[in-house]
């Protein structure tokens, strides 16, 4: 008989590893379109998204089938971007199915730290508190929360969740850029993701008027087909036209710069992260982590690969723990300005431009910030603040 851990029991409990009797995967599906996730900041692809093929969902297993589908679908490209996936609230509730998505993103080399899962469909027939209480559970397991439709929802809820990510509908992204009623809850948002160490997704970015406006209403993130090809691929290069901000804000927090981190477990071997540095050649650290998700390590890309590029570096380590290459971490809590994060840089003049970690009340990594995107940054905000 297969026993199933409850997923109400806690972060310890929650996702129990299934029996024999359970689902087996969806098969890969190499044709499922990937569409990325661009930081309007840095230019750069912070996630990789997957959205389910079109039709109607059913039923509660065939919602997390199609996100298993999707971390197939990126799990064949070998990418160590973070993995955007859809569920509907009434998901949630499905301990089974809740345990069976979360063994099969362990077993596909997937630490819920790399998992942004975005929930829909919030309220539908759930009360707001089982809502928190179920999202919360998510968040102590280790995974990033997105909420789709975040302007349809109570703005004291959003607060209580506090999510990773709040994703505006397409309809309200478009308006934005010409209704300044729409523009003005934009703001709100981002207003509130500021406060709360989330960041504003506009999906559906079709014109570069559109793209232009919502970054300077303070929009982080974005996704659309002015952003990429229908046959973009992780690695491919992304080209983003980034217009000035409208509105300036003084003392922003260091969440506002940060970006996903690349993590791994603190027992991998050199050759696992000289892999993922070959699979993405934007990744500019590896955060090494334990399993309660806490930074042990962190491997800075350009000293490992001059390691391992020295003689015999490559049989010398190649087999060996990484961790022996790497570094202590600098974390920095997340709730810091960012000038304190700058200035916390600067205290080892070894490692200045090493990517720093930050992390939450607890300890465990959220993400990483580049103190190149620091410097300019703030630089330039100096500059208009003189002006």
């Amino acid at each position: 008989m297969t026993e199933y851990a409850a997923y109400s029991r806690g972060v310890e409990g929650a996702f129990a590893r299934r029996g024999p009797g359970g689902h087996a995967a969806p098969p890969p599906s190499p044709n499922l379109a990937l569409h990325p996730v661009m930081d309007l900041e840095t230019g750069t692809v912070v996630a990789v998204s997957a959205p389910a093929p079109a039709g109607r969902v059913t039923d509660l297993e065939s919602d997390v089938d199609r996100a298993i589908l999707a971390a197939n679908a990126t799990t064949q490209r070998e990418t160590l971007l973070p993995l955007h996936v859809a569920l509907r609230a009434a998901t949630l509730t499905d301990d089974r199915g809740m345990d069976r998505l979360h063994q099969t993103f362990l077993s596909m080399g997937r630490r819920p730290s790399g998992v942004i899962i975005s929930v829909s469909g919030l309220f539908a027939g759930m009360p707001p508190q089982e809502a928190v209480a179920r999202l919360g559970r998510l968040r102590a397991t280790g995974y990033l929360i997105a909420i789709e439709r975040a302007a349809d929802l109570p703005a004291r809820f959003l607060a209580e969740v506090a999510p990773s990510v709040l994703a505006l509908d397409p309809e309200l992204a478009r308006r934005a850029s010409a209704d300044p009623r729409r523009a003005a809850l934009v703001d709100a948002l981002v207003s509130l993701g500021r406060r709360t160490g989330g960041h504003v997704l506009a999906p559906g970015v079709v014109h570069d008027e559109q793209l232009v406006k919502l970054r300077g209403l303070g929009v982080r993130l974005a996704q659309g087909p002015l952003l990429a090809a229908p046959d973009w691929r992780p690695g491919m290069p992304v080209t983003v036209r980034l217009g000035p901000r409208e509105t300036d804000r003084l003392g922003p927090r260091v969440t506002e710069f940060m970006l996903p981190a690349a993590v791994m477990a603190d027992t991998v071997t050199a050759d696992e992260v000289f892999s993922a540095f070959n699979a993405e050649p934007t990744t500019t650290s590896v955060v090494l982590v334990d399993p309660a998700q806490r930074p042990r390590y962190t491997v800075d890309r350009t000293r490992f690969l001059l390691k391992l590029a020295g003689a015999y570096g490559h049989a010398l380590h190649s087999h060996k723990p990484a961790a022996r290459l790497a570094d202590q971490p600098r974390p920095v809590p997340r709730t810091v300005p960012a000038i304190a994060a700058l200035r916390a840089a600067g205290d080892d003049t070894s490692r200045v431009y090493d990517d720093l970690v930050v992390v939450d009340e607890v300890g465990r990594c959220l993400g990483i910030v580049r103190v190149g995107d620091l410097i300019r940054s703030l630089s330039a905000l100096e500059r208009r603040t003189a002006s």
